[in-house]
């Protein structure tokens, strides 16, 4: 029976094979399809844009800002509606119209760079044209995904730098040229593989870019303890990892008598010292991503979903949900504004006013704000614990949080782990170990959270210094070990960057990416000693012995 779809880019897909009938993460058939197309035909539009470089012409950054979005919208769980990539895929035909008519040389332009329809069934058509499974070849298939969703991760991360006005004109080429050489049936495995340690290596030069955003704009992130509670007023929540939009709610909302709570991935933004101005800012409410369903129900109040990741539900919330930037969900209010532009959220705060309080589900408060910046002033205190033996050993467990019940895995590592080990964490995973109490060593709280998914760059630049530091002639002769939890594409770059560094031995859970084909596997053990995780007493002997 032919596949109605086939998408294997998250660590849910069915079977850990792939998704053919319906995405795990609830992505329907014709919208995996669209997705595709987009991809496709935002491929043969960085192909247009290489040929112009190639002949000396610029490219607009609105044209850099269309590839990014448009590969961050395919992301999982970012958005779900059929219009609005119908809308994409002709916005992106128009602009690759505009931009041939530019070009000297379109004799040696791959089709998809030519290719142009804006009938909807013509596209639907080609759409079933254009998926993973038309390359033939298992280990250029893989390698060429493995590529591709460490660009999506990417362009994520560019898109919320571009927001706040930090451009990088090198990166956005090297994201065209290598989504345009994914067209390209004549590049060998090795070039393949040498393509994927330059997109870790500029994986690391995006992370950058966003970091030198975020903390120009908003400060260093500092050690913070954030209310985990609720207050008397109604409130609006914020989800995803978009802070510029953020931004612009707090100061809609200053002296309305609503707060704005954070969640899932937005929990970080209590940690920059911009945001502490803002009296309605109020604390965290809920957990991971995956636990929306729930949190939102009983949050009452409006949800803005910045970003992934949104998960389809039946719940009567589904009135109060608002999507913004690249997600999107049919029957939900999009509210509209490209990069630079300033959104209208009158109609969420509307709401807000007349929504009930926050239902409490909880009380406490979570710690965090451990970026580099703010574990490099602490360098000292950390150097004497590790030279006294206080601190054996940091673990980095960045990454992603999901549905899955072997996920739990994670939360029984972190209990498991001696208490002379540190967690260093970023990403939702840590929502299955940062309220566990865990405790300190000598004041150093044995889990440092630093933030966002893409602030796992910190943990890179931690290391870096501390090879320093001690004079360590190799990274992988430090007392760090990785063992990293992915669920989507951000996490995939997330890896790469650090591959590119050369970081090895990485335990990569709670499964290898279905995208990886054997022998590609192969050349990640033998080049970089990847692994997958065990049980929890054969990985803690492992990582902590």
């Amino acid at each position: 029976m032919e596949n109605a779809m086939f998408c294997f880019q998250c660590q849910e897909t069915a079977g850990n094979k792939g998704c053919t009938r319906v995405g795990v993460c609830g992505k329907q058939p014709a919208t995996a399809n669209l997705q595709d197309l987009l991809r496709y035909v935002t491929a043969g539009l960085s192909a247009v844009a290489v040929q112009l470089r190639i002949e000396g012409k610029n490219v607009d950054p609105e044209v850099n800002h269309l590839v990014t979005v448009n590969l961050f919208t395919t992301i999982t769980n970012a958005n779900f509606d059929d219009a609005d990539f119908y809308d994409r895929i002709k916005d992106t035909l128009k602009v690759k119209a505009d931009l041939l008519k530019k070009v000297s040389a379109t004799g040696s332009l791959p089709e998809a760079a030519v290719w142009e329809s804006y009938d909807h069934a013509a596209m639907a058509e080609k759409a079933s044209q254009v998926g993973v499974l038309q390359i033939a070849d298992e280990d250029k298939r893989s390698l060429k995904e493995l590529i591709v969703y460490g660009l999506k991760g990417m362009a994520a991360y560019m898109k919320h730098a571009n927001v706040l006005k930090h451009e990088n004109e090198e990166i956005d080429a090297f994201i065209q040229s290598t989504l345009a050489k994914t067209l390209d049936d004549s590049l060998t495995v090795d070039e393949l593989v040498a393509l994927t340690l330059e997109t870790g290596s500029f994986g690391v030069k995006a992370m950058a870019l966003l970091d030198e955003a975020n903390t120009a704009t908003y400060g260093h992130p500092e050690i913070t303890k954030v209310d985990i509670g609720v207050r008397s007023n109604p409130g609006i929540i914020v989800s995803g990892h978009d802070l510029r939009d953020l931004e612009m709610l707090l100061d809609q909302t200053a002296g309305s008598g609503v707060d704005v709570y954070t969640h899932s991935e937005m929990l970080p933004a209590q940690y920059y010292p911009f945001f502490k101005k803002y009296p309605h800012f109020a604390g965290n409410y809920g957990s991971s991503w995956w636990k929306q369903t729930t949190d939102f129900a009983s949050f009452n109040g409006p949800i803005l979903m910045t970003t992934n990741c949104i998960v389809p539900t039946k719940n009567d919330y589904i009135s109060r949900l608002f999507t913004t930037g690249a997600a999107g969900y049919p029957g939900c209010k999009h509210i509209p504004g490209g990069i630079g532009e300033e959104k209208d959220f009158s109609e969420i705060i509307a709401l807000a006013k007349t929504s009930p309080a926050p239902t409490e589900i909880e009380s406490g408060e979570i710690v965090g704000g451990f970026a580099h910046h703010q574990v490099i002033a602490l360098a000292d205190k950390i150097v004497e614990a590790v030279q006294t033996g206080a601190i054996k050993k940091f673990i980095v467990m960045s990454g992603c949080d999901g549905r899955m019940k072997s996920r739990s895995y994670y939360t029984e590592f972190a209990e498991a782990l001696p208490a002379d080990t540190v967690i260093l964490t970023s990403g939702c995973a840590k929502y299955r170990y940062i309220k566990l109490g865990l405790g300190d060593i000598n004041g150093i709280p044995r889990v440092l959270d630093a933030g966002q998914c893409n602030d796992s760059y910190s943990w890179a630049v931690v290391a870096l210094q501390l090879k320093e530091i001690f004079n360590a002639a190799d990274i992988n002769d430090l007392p760090i070990e990785f063992n990293v939890a992915w669920y989507e594409q951000k996490a995939v770059i997330v890896l790469l960057a650090l591959l590119s560094l050369g970081i090895k031995n990485i335990h990569l859970g709670p499964t290898l990416p279905a995208f990886l084909s054997p022998n590609v596997i192969n050349v990640l053990v033998e080049n970089f000693g990847i692994s997958g995780i065990s049980t929890v007493d054969e990985d803690v002997k492992v990582m902590a012995g």
